[in-house]
């Protein structure tokens, strides 16, 4: 059986922008972020998390400060009452030739293998261009653009949806 997913990126719609984001203590969800994932998990969506973390290539910051962050960030979570069913990362620079980074499709092909996921049922949430183009690659067509993150060219997005936050994201995600 398949199961549909909401894929989250995470700097810029789960998170404030923070450029090259990895302690704690400049970690700041985005305002809504946690009731925008109890909807979706109250239409029995999971939800799973990728994420281009080039700050490691760059050497901003390694992969275990990565990976202690994201510890607690799930932790946050799972404090709202929020299961995230898996994060997926891209540790490569924006010039390596790695098939995960988006906008290339890897992290999520990678979990639509690992949980069988059906893509015509999923939804990416991404705040660049990049998200969507990654998303349709892999096959899903229900995209949501938010503006709480980079700057974007709204006219030239082929995102399905643009809102300015995560938390309207309950407006257009219905079933």
């Amino acid at each position: 059986m398949t199961i549909k997913t909401i894929f989250l990126d995470r700097d810029g719609v789960i998170n404030k922008e923070v450029g090259y984001l990895y302690r704690v203590t400049d970690f700041i969800f985005i305002q809504g972020v946690f009731d925008a994932c109890l909807y979706f998990q109250n239409l029995n969506y999971k939800i799973i998390i990728i994420s281009n973390q080039s700050g490691i290539a760059r050497g901003f910051f390694n992969e275990n400060d990565y990976l202690k962050l994201t510890e607690w960030m799930l932790g946050q979570f799972n404090n709202n009452g929020i299961k995230i069913l898996d994060t997926f990362y891209c540790p490569h620079s924006p010039k390596s030739h790695c098939e995960c980074r988006k906008p290339k499709p890897g992290m999520l092909i990678e979990a639509k293998n690992k949980y069988n996921i059906s893509m015509k049922d999923s939804w990416m949430i991404g705040d660049k261009e990049t998200d969507l183009e990654a998303a349709n690659l892999a096959g899903i067509t229900n995209t949501i653009l938010v503006r709480s993150g980079h700057l974007i060219d709204e006219s030239n997005s082929n995102s399905m949806f643009t809102i300015d936050s995560i938390r309207q994201s309950k407006e257009v995600i219905k079933t």
